[in-house]
């Protein structure tokens, strides 16, 4: 099975949107800093969509979106999720795209572009330059991109806290051999698809070799992904003001440079030069 059959094997199945739901804190923080950085009104791109979770909140914000993902079914969810909303109208299109390859779309279309799931997928570095050479091509220049990253560190200490779940992870040699090259290929069948995690420090340079200019770099769920669920379920049961206040806390540290790589996720927040 080639690696883009396992893409749509795993998403055809896997329950993306949920997965945002079980995980607000990722997107709320993601949020705070895509709302804070886009422009006050325009044409925005949401490549590598998945349902169309981030869609819905800026066509909601009366932003005009085009979404595209290589995942037909999660295409065809989104264009479902905009319906139910009432949200049809502020949609440009719903596209089943490869992130490598966005011909569908014109050059400098689009006022800002989001690709928050593709680069996690691209095992080899020419794939995902090709991602991150479309998301430019596609972009306005002086366009803001949010671009999401797996921290390699992050994974590490996953396989060491859960061996038995992120085989081949499960054994010493495993993990020195993922520390090396950030590849990722779960042994075991319908886990999580093969997956590349890639070392902060690379982040930066990759993205400004590809013409971007570096804004910042935030951790999406960052020092709360260490939370037990016990432990989230305390903060939760203090309440909505409480729950607020621990939110901001992360939003503070989301760019601490010392904590990005306890976060799951790192969105790379830059802006196309020429």
């Amino acid at each position: 099975m080639s690696e883009k059959d396992r893409i749509l094997a795993y998403y055809e199945t896997f329950d993306e949107w949920g997965r945002l739901e079980r995980e607000p804190i990722e997107f709320t923080v993601n949020w705070h800093f895509i709302q804070a950085h886009l422009p006050k009104q325009g044409h925005i791109l949401d490549s590598g969509a998945g349902p169309g979770k981030y869609a819905m909140r800026l066509a909601q914000c009366g932003y005009k979106v085009t979404l595209s993902d290589i995942t037909p079914k999660l295409v065809k969810q989104a264009q479902g999720k905009a319906e139910e909303c009432g949200l049809l109208e502020r949609f440009n299109g719903f596209h089943v795209a490869d992130a490598r390859d966005l011909s569908c779309f014109g050059a400098e279309q689009f006022d800002a572009s989001l690709m928050l799931g593709p680069m996690y997928h691209l095992q080899m570095e020419s794939e995902r330059a090709a991602a991150v050479k479309e998301l430019y091509r596609v972009t306005k220049q002086a366009g803001v991109v949010f671009v999401a990253f797996m921290p390699r560190i992050r994974h590490v200490i996953t396989s060491l806290l859960a061996p038995l779940h992120w085989k081949p992870n499960d054994s010493a040699d495993g993990i020195a051999e993922f520390m090396n090259t950030g590849v990722f290929n779960h042994s075991d069948e319908g886990r999580f698809t093969g997956a590349y995690y890639i070392d902060i420090e690379d982040i930066q340079p990759f993205m400004e070799n590809n013409g971007f200019q570096t804004i910042k770099l935030i951790g999406s769920s960052n020092i709360s992904s260490l939370l037990q669920r016990e432990q989230r379920d305390y903060w939760k049961q203090r309440g909505d003001e409480e729950m607020h206040k621990i939110i901001q806390i992360l939003i503070k540290s989301a760019e601490n440079p010392y904590v990005l790589g306890v976060s799951p996720h790192v969105v790379y927040i830059g802006r196309k030069v020429s």
